[in-house]
């Protein structure tokens, strides 16, 4: 492709350079945050994107710019030849950000590989480090393989993120246990509000735990420093979390805050479903559908390369869409399962 291809902006001045990729809706576990009241069905085999398909686009996006790639869920390993896929991933982009996002349940037998492709991180969901708390949010009796695997990751070297959504009712009585984790571990442990994805969403004002609380919660228990954007080096341009040092500490905390305290105008990241939808919004239920146009034997990489761009053109601002909901609705009508966490 040509060099004038190689910039993806939209109408807000926004640079997109971030891909989520998911690999499947699948998953074994049942999370509070994903699950609804709505029944749901999983996507048919013949309608999900092959890997092949999935690794075009991410070539596709790599020409247009993008530097890193996240493969999310469902649970990505919950798909047979996830680990495959990551080594073609990375054998094909060598220099890509390449990370994954998964619940650990399943994922202890694929670190020596994740070691040896060089993975940039794993985002570990992990809602609670007490056993009965971590079953009654997830609905499966399985933190000892989590723990296991949280432990191989760090013996490997490899850099981990925990991923901590945060529900009064469910997790607030943790934060003991969060804060010993971050304070002996060399990770970082990140809180994100509960958002109210899915019609049937559970969410309520009640379950609810804003950033700014949580925050308070865990200072009252550890001297929390705050971390400056240029200390973040290029990370600063994706991540969402308000980071801190912990006083005496390996780790690190973060607050993630799409609810409370938006980070829209600097959001940099598009998201593909595992049926091969484009989405450019969390939050906005518009999506461009890919797969027809991967499987026509006519189409380009460069025709392709302009949905994505025109795309990109009228990527919106999740902040107004949340705004504009109805009292207790939700935001968007997909589940996060479907889109991919």
């Amino acid at each position: 492709m040509e060099e004038s291809m190689r910039v993806l902006h939209d109408s807000h001045g926004r640079s997109v350079r971030y891909l989520r990729l998911s690999v499947t809706d699948r998953c074994n576990l049942r999370c509070l945050y994903c699950r609804s009241n709505a029944r749901r069905r999983c996507i048919p085999h013949a309608q999900v994107l092959r890997y092949e398909e999935m690794a075009r686009i991410v070539g596709i996006a790599a020409a247009l710019g993008i530097g890193k790639v996240r493969l999310t869920g469902g649970e990505p390993f919950a798909r047979k030849g996830c680990e495959a896929f990551l080594a073609m991933l990375r054998g094909r982009f060598p220099d890509m950000d390449l990370c994954v996002t998964t619940n650990g349940t399943l994922l202890e037998p694929y670190i020596p590989l994740l070691r040896r492709i060089k993975m940039s991180a794993v985002n570990l969901s992990l809602d609670s480090f007490d056993r009965a708390t971590f079953a009654r949010v997830t609905g499966r009796d399985m933190l000892p393989s989590v723990l296991s695997a949280l432990d191989g990751l760090l013996a490997a070297g490899i850099r981990v993120k925990i991923n901590v959504v945060a529900m009064r009712g469910a997790n607030d009585g943790q934060m003991d246990d969060f804060v010993h984790a971050a304070r002996n571990m060399p990770l970082d442990l990140r809180f994100i509000e509960f958002m109210p994805m899915g019609s049937g969403t559970l969410w309520s004002p009640e379950n609810f735990w804003s950033a700014d609380d949580i925050r308070e919660e865990a200072a009252r228990r550890a001297r929390l420093i705050p971390v400056e954007a240029d200390a973040l080096g290029a990370e600063a341009e994706s991540g969402p979390a308000r980071m801190y040092r912990i006083e005496g500490g390996l780790g690190r905390m973060g607050f993630i805050s799409p609810l409370t305290n938006h980070f829209c105008l600097i959001c940099n990241r598009l998201r593909l479903t595992s049926e091969g939808a484009l989405r450019t919004c969390l939050f906005a239920d518009k999506e461009y559908r890919l797969r027809g146009m991967l499987r026509h034997p006519r189409i380009t990489d460069e025709a392709l390369a302009a949905v994505i761009r025109r795309a990109c053109a009228d990527k919106p601002v999740g902040a107004d869409l949340l705004r504009a909901r109805r009292e207790g609705a939700a935001v968007a009508a997909r589940q996060m399962v479907g889109i991919g966490g």
